[in-house]
C-alpha cells in the first residue's frame, strides 16, 4: 500500500499533464504501480485464508461453550466484511474522487497499518496451534498411494478391524479421533491390516484416510458452488450496465451511480445477519436441538434458492424494461429508457438475503469440515469460490457472446443494452442456476458429515486440567 501511494501521490511517478491530455506513463512508473497491485494481490492471497481461519482457532472446540461462539463469529465476520466493503465503496472512493488517488490510498494505508498494529498488540494472548506430528501434506498423499498399492485386497467386513491409533494417541496430542464414513470406500484399502507388515510402512489411520474423505466431499460442495458464485459477478456488472440505460436522476441536480445500487446488497447483509444471528438461529435452535440452528448445507441451499428468485426477478424487471423500450422506440445505446433505476433495487435486496445464508454459511461449512490440522485449506476453498466464481461469469458470457452471434448475427450482452437480449442471459442463468441447485440438494442429501470422537474431549479436558495443576504447583 505504501508503494501504491507514492506512485499515485508524488509528482516524480505521474506523467506530467498539459490542459488535460497527459502524457504515457513510462515503463519505469507502470512498473512499479503494476508491482504494488500485485503485491497486494499476493498479500491478499496470503491473507484471507489464514485471517479467518486464525480467529475461528481462538474458539477452543473442547469447550462448549467456545463452540457455540464459534457459529456466532462466522456470521459477525461477515458482517465486519460487509462493513468494511460498504466503507471502502462509499467513504474511500468518495475521498478518491474528491481529493486524489493518493489521499484515498493512503487512507487505506493508514487503516492497514492501525489494523497491524492492533494485530501484534494482541500476540501475547493469541491462541497458538503448534503443529505436532508429520507433515500433513504428506500424510494426505500417502493414503491414496497405499490404498492404490493396496488395491487388490479385500476389505473386512467390519470397519472396526481396519487400522487405528488408541484414543490416548489422540489426547496426547490435543487432537480428534475421527470416526469411519461409509463413502469414497475405495480410500479406506489404506487402513487395512497386514499379517506381513514393513515397520517403516505402516498402514494408514482410519483418523487419516478420513482426512482423505473430507477434503474429496468439500471438493463436491466446491463444484456446485461455481454456478452459485456467478451472482457475484453479475452483482458489479451486468446490473450496472442494465442502470446506466435507466432514470437515475433524483431530483433536477443529483443523478445516481450506477454502480452505487450494489451497496443495497451490502446494505441487506448488515440488516440480515444481526436479524439472523439473534433471532433466526435461537428460534430454529428451540426446535432442532442444534447449536447453529440449522445445519450448513441447509443454510447453503437456502442462499442458492434465494439467489434462483433473485434470478426470476431479474428476468422479469428486463422484460418489462425491454417492454418499455420497444413502446417508445429506444434503439440509441445512450438513450435512457423512461423506468426508474430502483427496479433494479429487489434484486440487489434478494441476492443481499442469499449472501447473509451463502457467505457465511460456506465459511463456516469449509472451515468445520476440513480437517482439524488443513483448517487453512478450508477457508482457501472459500475464498477461491469467489475468484471461481468471478472467472467462470466471464467464461459463460464469452460463450453466450460467441454462440449468439453465430445464430442471429447480434450479441445478447452487447455494448447498446437497448438493443439486446439481457434477458435471454437472464432465463439461461436461471435455468442453470435451477439445475446445479437440483444436483446440490441431492448430494446435500447424502452427504455424511464429520464424525468426530467426542467422548475424548472430557479426556482432554482432565490432561490439561492436570497439566495445569502441576504448572501452578511448580509455580
Amino acid at each position: 500500500m505504501g508503494l501504491l501511494v507514492l506512485t499515485t501521490s508524488l509528482k516524480c511517478f505521474r506523467p506530467t499533464c498539459t490542459d488535460g491530455i497527459c502524457k504515457e506513463a513510462s515503463t519505469v512508473r507502470l512498473t512499479l504501480y503494476y508491482l504494488s497491485i500485485y503485491t497486494i494481490a499476493i498479500g491478499s492471497g496470503v491473507l484471507k485464508p489464514n485471517m479467518s481461519t486464525f480467529g475461528a482457532d481462538q474458539f477452543d472446540d473442547f469447550r462448549p461453550k467456545e463452540k457455540v461462539l464459534k457459529v456466532s463469529y462466522f456470521n459477525w465476520w461477515s458482517f465486519n466484511t460487509a462493513f468494511g466493503t460498504l466503507a471502502a465503496t462509499l467513504f474511500v472512493v468518495y475521498i478518491q474522487e474528491r481529493f486524489g488517488w493518493g489521499l484515498g490510498y493512503g487512507i487505506s494505508a493508514i487503516g492497514f497499518l492501525v489494523a497491524s498494529v492492533t494485530f501484534f498488540m494482541g500476540v501475547p494472548i493469541y491462541r497458538h496451534k503448534s503443529r505436532k506430528g508429520k507433515s500433513h501434506a504428506k500424510e494426505f498423499f500417502s493414503v491414496p498411494v497405499v490404498a492404490f498399492r493396496n488395491r487388490k485386497l479385500q476389505l473386512p467386513s467390519s470397519p472396526s478391524e481396519l487400522h487405528e491409533c488408541e484414543m490416548q494417541h489422540y489426547i496426547d496430542r490435543g487432537r480428534r479421533q475421527i470416526y469411519h464414513t461409509p463413502r469414497f470406500r475405495f480410500l479406506d484399502k489404506a487402513a487395512i491390516k497386514q499379517e506381513k507388515t514393513d515397520a517403516s510402512n505402516p498402514p494408514c489411520t482410519v483418523t487419516q484416510v478420513e482426512r482423505n474423505k473430507l477434503v474429496l466431499g468439500m471438493l463436491g460442495i466446491w463444484l456446485l458452488i461455481i454456478i452459485p458464485s456467478n451472482f457475484w459477478a453479475v452483482e458489479v456488472t451486468a446490473f450496472v450496465k442494465q442502470g446506466t440505460t435507466m432514470e437515475r436522476n433524483l431530483g433536477p441536480n443529483f443523478q445516481i451511480p450506477a454502480a452505487s445500487l450494489w451497496s443495497f446488497v451490502v446494505v441487506t447483509i448488515l440488516i440480515c445477519v444481526p436479524i439472523y444471528e439473534c433471532y433466526f438461529v435461537p428460534f430454529m435452535r428451540r426446535r432442532t436441538g442444534l447449536h447453529r440452528g440449522i445445519k450448513m448445507l441447509h443454510r447453503i441451499a437456502i442462499g442458492v434458492a434465494i439467489q434462483i428468485m433473485a434470478a426470476a426477478v431479474m428476468f422479469a424487471v428486463e422484460i418489462r424494461r425491454m417492454k418499455v423500450i420497444r413502446e417508445k422506440h429506444i434503439t440509441g445505446a445512450k438513450e435512457v429508457v423512461p423506468m426508474s433505476i430502483f427496479w433494479l433495487l429487489p434484486q440487489h435486496v434478494l441476492l443481499g438475503l442469499a449472501n447473509t445464508f451463502l457467505m457465511a454459511g460456506l465459511l463456516e461449512f469449509f472451515y468445520d469440515q476440513s480437517p482439524e490440522e488443513m483448517k487453512v485449506l478450508g477457508t482457501a476453498f472459500y475464498t477461491s469460490t469467489i475468484a471461481v466464481g468471478k472467472y467462470s461469469n466471464s467464461l459463460l458470457v464469452f460463450m453466450i457472446d460467441k454462440f449468439s452471434r453465430k445464430m442471429s448475427g447480434k450479441s445478447w450482452i452487447g455494448n447498446n443494452l437497448n438493443d439486446c437480449h439481457l434477458d435471454y442471459y437472464y432465463a439461461l442463468l436461471f435455468v442453470i442456476s435451477a439445475f446445479n441447485f437440483a444436483v446440490f440438494l441431492w448430494v446435500q442429501r447424502g452427504y455424511i458429515y464429520k464424525k468426530e470422537n467426542t467422548t475424548e474431549v472430557n479426556e482432554f479436558e482432565i490432561v490439561r486440567a492436570e497439566k495445569t495443576e502441576s504448572q501452578v504447583g511448580k509455580a
